[in-house]
Formats: C-alpha cells, sequence, structure tokens
C-alpha cells in the first residue's frame, strides 16, 4: 500500500497501532450495549498529529491481513501519513484493546499478544524509503511487544540506522504489558541513549524512584534533551548543558485522557523541527495535549498551525491566564473533569 507523500519523510514513527473498541457515551464497559471502533496505538498518534501539523510522516509497522488491519492502515493513510513502509502480515493478527471509562479515568484492555506488530524486526529500519528523515520517534511500549520489537528499539538508539536522524523516545510504561521492575532497566538504558526523551513524572516514580524532574536528568545524563511531564502541573524541559526550563499545563475540561502525552511529544517535536525554542515546544506540547484531552478518540483534528504558534509565543504572564477555550484550543466536548 502506497502512502500519500513522494518526498523522503521528515519524521519516521515505529511501533504498534490496533483497533480500539471503546463503549458509546463514556459509559464503563460492562455496563455497554455499543462500542465505537477507532485505530490507536502511541507512534502512530505522534505520527497523525505531526502530519496535521504539517510535517511529511511516515509510520512503519505491521498489520494482519485483515479488516482490522485494512481499518488501521486506511485511517492512518487518511490522516496524511505515509504508510507505505507498513508491512502487511498474513500469518498474524492485528492488535486490538478496550478502553474501561470511570469516574477515576480510563482503565484498557489489551488483546494483542502475538500480534502482527509483535513480530517487528530490526530490519524494519533499513528501508531505503525512510532514508532522509530528521527525526525517528519510538516509545518503551515497542520493546514490551517481543524479543524482536526490544531489538528493533535498542538498535534504533545505538546503532542509529536512519543516518542524520535524532531520535526521541516517549518512556510509555505499560504496566500491563511489563512490572516495572523488569522494564525499568530497559526503558533506562534505551531512554539513555536517545536524544530527546519524554517521561512522565508518575512513570519516573514507578520505575525508577524518581521524585522530581532533577532527579530524572541525573538518572539520564545522556541525552541531549529530557521532558519531565507533570499531568495537570505542567512540563519540565532539562538540557543536557544550560538551565531547566518549565511551563505550567493549561486547565481544560478532560473528556478522555488517553492520547494526551503522545499530543503534547507531538506539539514539541513540531516546535524543535522548526527551530522554536525550548519554551515555545513545552507550551505547543500543552495545547497539542489540550486538543487531545477534549476528544474521545486517541487524536484531535488538525488545528490551525499558525494560531497555535502564536499562541505557543505567548509571555509566561499572558499563558498563565490564557483561556483555551475562549482561544480556541479546544476539538471538542465539554469533558467531564477538569485537567
Amino acid at each position: 500500500m502506497t502512502g500519500p507523500h513522494r518526498d523522503p519523510p521528515e519524521v519516521v514513527t515505529v511501533g504498534e497501532s490496533m483497533v480500539v473498541l471503546s463503549p458509546a457515551a463514556g459509559a464503563p464497559l460492562d455496563a455497554a450495549d455499543r462500542l465505537a471502533v477507532a485505530v490507536g496505538g502511541a507512534e502512530s498518534n505522534v505520527a497523525v498529529a505531526l502530519a496535521g501539523l504539517g510535517h511529511r510522516t511516515a509510520w512503519v509497522s505491521r498489520v494482519g491481513a485483515d479488516p482490522f488491519g485494512r481499518l488501521v492502515l486506511r485511517q492512518v493513510a487518511a490522516a496524511g501519513v505515509d504508510v507505505g513502509p507498513v508491512t502487511v502480515d498474513h500469518r498474524a493478527r492485528t492488535g486490538l484493546y478496550l478502553k474501561d471509562p470511570g469516574p477515576d479515568g480510563t482503565d484498557v484492555h489489551y488483546h494483542r499478544a502475538g500480534s502482527a506488530a509483535s513480530r517487528l524486526t530490526p530490519a524494519v529500519l533499513a528501508d531505503a524509503r525512510l532514508a532522509g528523515a530528521r527525526l525517528l520517534h519510538l516509545s518503551g511500549i515497542t520493546p514490551a511487544l517481543s524479543r524482536s520489537c526490544r531489538a528493533l528499539v535498542e538498535r534504533a538508539v545505538t546503532a542509529r540506522p536512519l543516518a542524520g536522524a535524532l531520535v526521541s523516545f516517549d518512556v510509555n510504561h505499560r504496566p500491563r504489558l511489563w512490572p516495572a521492575g523488569r522494564a525499568a532497566p530497559v526503558l533506562r538504558r534505551i531512554a539513555d541513549r536517545a536524544d530527546v526523551v519524554f517521561v512522565g513524572l508518575d512513570e519516573a516514580r514507578r520505575l525508577w524512584g524518581s521524585t522530581d524532574p532533577a532527579a530524572v536528568r541525573r538518572l539520564l545524563p545522556g541525552p541531549e534533551l529530557v521532558v519531565v511531564k507533570d499531568a495537570a502541573v505542567g512540563a519540565t524541559a532539562l538540557p543536557r548543558a544550560g538551565t531547566a526550563s518549565f511551563v505550567p499545563a493549561l486547565r481544560v475540561p478532560v473528556l478522555e485522557p488517553v492520547g494526551a502525552g503522545d499530543a503534547f511529544a507531538a506539539g514539541f517535536l513540531s516546535a524543535l523541527l522548526r527551530g522554536h525554542d525550548v519554551d515555545a515546544g513545552l507550551r505547543l506540547g500543552h495545547l497539542t495535549a489540550a486538543r487531545a484531552l477534549t476528544v474521545a478518540g486517541d487524536t484531535a483534528p488538525p488545528a490551525d498551525r499558525r494560531r497555535l504558534d502564536a499562541l505557543a509565543a505567548l509571555a509566561p504572564a499572558d499563558w498563565s491566564t490564557l483561556d483555551p477555550a475562549a482561544a480556541g484550543v479546544l476539538a471538542g466536548g465539554n469533558g467531564r473533569r477538569e485537567r
């Protein structure tokens, strides 16, 4: 299947995407009589969001030769992402997960063991169509899927098969895939070899016992930049040398939190690729995350990049008083609770 781009991609993301089943109207899964069908996956979420911000993106993965695989390819391609590097696997199925909304957040149930994407290998990074990319984005979900997937991610951060590309890595620890005790050393080793790292403070505490952004930075001395996200509080960018930057999060009504971290990474990486400063990158990350928080799916519709860039350039005092709804940031929904 060919993608929409003839030019080499600016950004390459690698990882599994699945079909998502979620109860209509946000009901608990055990009380639902209808399920909405969508597509989601951390790395394709980032690719979709970056495409919506005007970047040429390609997604590398495997899907089954089944209706769900065709659905995944169609939806990701429709968002402007090149799916040409995706392999259709006739021996394994497309992964599936179910969302279970509740008053304290959304639980997730995976049906992905033995999926087509778990059969990814380091060889996928040798695809000539990926040459010339400026950025390779990966997440800590992929090494949890299989030995070959772990080898893929480890090769990406050590051998650097995409010559000249920055490597960004979102820790994205999923306890349902592997417990913290087993994941912690693997994710730390991979993260310390990337150029840009995203990690939630809650993840860092669970994995490594780190209680503040400075502690995370000390634990990961290798990357050029470590971005520590603290949910509704804000995000801190800590360069290898120089002063840390903190930007508070926006207060928005939350309809569905899944996918917000991917949107944040996409916003920040877009700013980085376009030469914006770190503070603007953190603000653009918050803006794109805010949009994702106000939609039921994993990704929000494309936004007006010029408007988001203008908001990302606000002075700190103006940012602190920004009303996301009045500024036209939110993508939809009144939400159930504030973030």
